[in-house]
């Protein structure tokens, strides 16, 4: 009876197939080189070799069948068709026994050929499990087998099958369990992977063909797949690869991350990637509505999963990895190792020549928060930015200086209260300099005193601080009496709308908050010289074709130099900064010559304690920030020996130790001399009194009074060890605000 049943199910079945034929036939089917499946991106250091990471919805790499060993080709066929290469596509003896076991209750998948197993794995419509895919699937088979040769199919449907560990393809599956292209595949390696096709991941009722899952059933299926191509005659024949001795040893084990769809995002590499995906919509090469999309525009929130493309990044993989090792908490024997839980350290380093990132350390992962660039919350709320204090003063000291105010001209130096406010400005509580009332710029920088810097900015105007740090690199100020901070695209905003409300004076010593990236950028423009350069990831962009198996370049790195600042403001600031590192202890290697500021800001209005401190430097080849403040909430900063933190501790140790293996190696090359422009006259500063009478001492001859000699413009603190010790003065006003956490009163502090 069950027989007879069966024999009329196969009749109607059959009989319907004319139908169902005619119907599909009929139908336009696209065809496999109209289909791209998903593929992973990858991206390379800039070296071109070094995988940093692959992310994408599927582990893909397209590969052309002249890639693939044909040995390889042929263990595929033994393993899942060995009829492959004589058949028509269809396995019509399959397609009946579904028929049978969708009626008696038993596998509704029944035996499917490589082409049949292609059409299900390429079409979305084929992907339920029933008797009319069956169908379907055998009729769709039997065009494909028309349409192209049995090379062709081969190619497509190594391009698009699991091989398990989140492989998709015979690329993706060679380079995550042997670690190599497929073009270097052996015979008995290129057995594993053909073997893993029937069944690559555990199920409830079988473990799988993973060797590292299954090692027993895995090479019992590998001797199938060796058998039947001793068999067919494809090994241990003239002309063909001898019988493998052996099941191979070189097997990699599975590891989290690794070569695989999430590769580089828990990483410090994470960040890059997020960098990458702005800078491909940023250039064009993504789009971000439905409507704009085309065949070589995807929309940007797919490009990077779907997109397959090979993107050579900015990032130099030795000073990354300086960066992460100076930097990163875990990194055993790092600055931040051993101190206290609440700090958190940023890095960024850039080439200022041409604007490349080629460090970046602004967290461990690109999922949680980014230290050294902007985040955005559920709200839209852009937050990121941390108060540079004192290092903001090279933008000041370079408007200044555009402003015709020359390094020696004199500015008052002594705490007070401007006028209409209710704050006082000091010198991070020294009310009275030693330089009083009398105090150069250039001393002013070296000793890092506010109130000059104050009364600076309040006469040249504080839009032309903010326009000099926006046209030095920084892209977005955050305000400090809001809650959350408010921040504002300096790119796109007039300096003279947002000045002095809500960027009060308070701007010229480094109240309100900047990314570290932007800072970077800054400190990369004055070591160039004052041209500019956009602080940049991407380098180049390639698509794979599909037909071709070839890379097409879709984008590459285009420079736009611009000179922002001139040169003479840069050659005096530099003339400055040149002096900072020995200052506070900090000098570079072997005498190579660095320019360098140090900034800190307090934690809260009248705290002794500092919530920011920063380290800023360059040489004529580099430009790195460097940032240590708080993981979540604003704490004081301790050192784990108890000294509180200052731009001369912490982030100058982190500063000195990557810029020395960084330039490792490398030429050194000295600045500009300085160009002496301004007015020294130009300040509001009194007149230096005239010099001390000479005091002649026993065995001490031709000694000055110190606090005459100070105020000499001869005076140099580094050289002279009667000058004054300069150093870093974190920036307070008695009302300023937390800049992580503001909304006390006033508009600057």
């Amino acid at each position: 009876m069950n027989l007879l049943i069966a024999a009329f199910a196969t009749f109607i079945m059959l009989a319907g197939i004319g139908v169902v034929g005619f119907t599909y036939y009929s139908t336009k089917v696209v065809l496999p080189d109209e289909i791209i499946p998903p593929q992973a991106t990858t991206l390379y250091a800039f070296d071109n070799k070094t995988i940093i990471a692959k992310v994408g919805d599927q582990n893909r790499t397209l590969v052309t069948i002249d890639q693939i060993p044909e040995y390889v080709q042929h263990a595929v066929a033994a393993a899942e068709d060995r009829n492959f290469y004589r058949h028509s596509g269809v396995d019509y003896k399959g397609i009946a026994r579904a028929g049978w076991n969708n009626l008696s209750g038993g596998d509704k998948q029944g035996a499917s050929t490589i082409t049949q197993q292609y059409a299900r794995n390429a079409y979305d419509n084929l992907k339920d499990d029933t008797y009319a895919r069956k169908v379907k699937e055998a009729i769709l088979a039997s065009k494909l087998n028309d349409e192209y040769s049995k090379p062709q199919i081969m190619q497509h449907y190594l391009n698009v099958i699991y091989f398990g560990r989140g492989a998709y393809g015979i690329e993706a599956a060679a380079q995550t369990y042997f670690g190599k292209s497929v073009s270097k595949l052996q015979p008995d390696e290129g057995a594993v992977l053909a073997a893993l096709i029937k069944q690559p991941e555990p199920s409830s009722t079988h473990q799988g063909y993973d060797p590292a899952i299954n090692p027993t059933d895995a090479q019992d299926r590998w001797n199938y797949v060796i058998d039947g191509m001793v068999k067919e005659g494809w090994l241990g024949v003239p002309g063909k690869p001898e019988r493998p001795a052996a099941y191979p040893k070189t097997i990699k084990a599975p590891k989290k991350g690794g070569i695989g769809v999430d590769f580089g995002v828990d990483t410090p590499y994470g960040n890059v990637i997020n960098y990458v995906r702005e800078e491909m919509r940023d250039k064009g090469i993504c789009v971000e509505k439905d409507a704009q999309v085309t065949d070589a525009k995807p929309l940007c929130s797919q490009a990077l999963m779907a997109g397959g493309y090979r993107i050579r990044t900015t990032v130099d993989t030795k000073m990354q990895a300086a960066a992460v090792a100076t930097a990163q908490r875990k990194s055993k024997g790092s600055e931040l190792a051993g101190q206290p839980s609440n700090m958190m350290a940023a890095v960024v380093s850039i080439d200022p020549t041409n604007g490349r990132v080629v460090a970046y350390y602004g967290g461990d992962n690109g999922t949680g928060t980014d230290y050294a660039g902007k985040n955005t919350d559920s709200t839209g709320a852009i937050s990121g930015g941390h108060s540079p204090g004192s290092s903001f003063k090279i933008y000041t000291l370079a408007a200044a200086l555009k402003a015709n105010k020359a390094l020696e001209s004199r500015w008052k130096g002594k705490a007070f209260t401007p006028k209409d406010t209710e704050f006082k400005v000091s010198n991070a509580g020294d009310d009275n300099p030693d330089c009083g009332n009398s105090c150069t710029l250039r001393v002013s920088t070296l000793k890092s005193l506010n109130v000059p810097f104050y009364y600076v900015t309040e006469e040249i105007g504080a839009d032309k601080v903010v326009d000099m740090a926006k046209q030095a690199g920084v892209t977005t100020m955050w305000r400090t009496d809001t809650i959350p901070a408010k921040s504002y695209d300096l790119t796109k905003t007039d300096p003279k709308d947002i000045t002095p409300e809500p960027f009060f004076n308070v701007v010229g010593y480094g109240q309100y908050p900047i990314t570290v990236l932007d800072h970077a950028n800054g400190v990369a423009t004055f070591a160039n010289g004052g041209v500019y350069n956009k602080a940049h990831f991407l380098y180049s962009v390639e698509k794979q074709n599909p037909n071709t198996g070839k890379w097409d370049k879709v984008y590459s790195e285009k420079l736009d130099s611009k000179r922002r600042i001139d040169k003479s403001v840069v050659d005096d600031v530099t003339s400055v900064l040149k002096d900072y590192p020995a200052s506070v202890h900090h000098t570079l290697d072997d005498g190579r010559k660095a320019a360098s500021k140090t900034g800190t800001w307090e934690l809260k209005g009248g705290s002794e304690d500092n919530g920011d401190a920063w380290m800023i430097g360059y040489t004529p080849q580099l430009a790195t920030a460097v940032w240590v403040g708080n993981v979540k909430d604003r704490k004081p900063l301790i050192l784990k020996d108890g000294r509180r933190i200052s731009g001369g501790n912490l982030p100058g140790d982190i500063w000195e130790r990557f810029m020395n293996e960084a330039l490792k190696g490398k030429p050194k090359v000295d600045f500009p001399p300085a160009a002496n422009i301004g007015d020294k006259d130009s300040g509001n500063g009194d007149v230096p009194p005239p010099p001390s009478p000479v005091t002649i001492f026993p065995n001490q001859q031709n000694q000055p009074n110190q606090q005459n000699q100070q105020n000499q413009p001869g005076c140099n603190p580094l050289t002279d060890p009667l000058c004054p010790r300069v150093g870093d003065n974190p920036g307070r006003n008695q009302n300023g605000n937390n800049p992580d956490n503001p909304g006390g009163p006033g508009t600057g502090g």
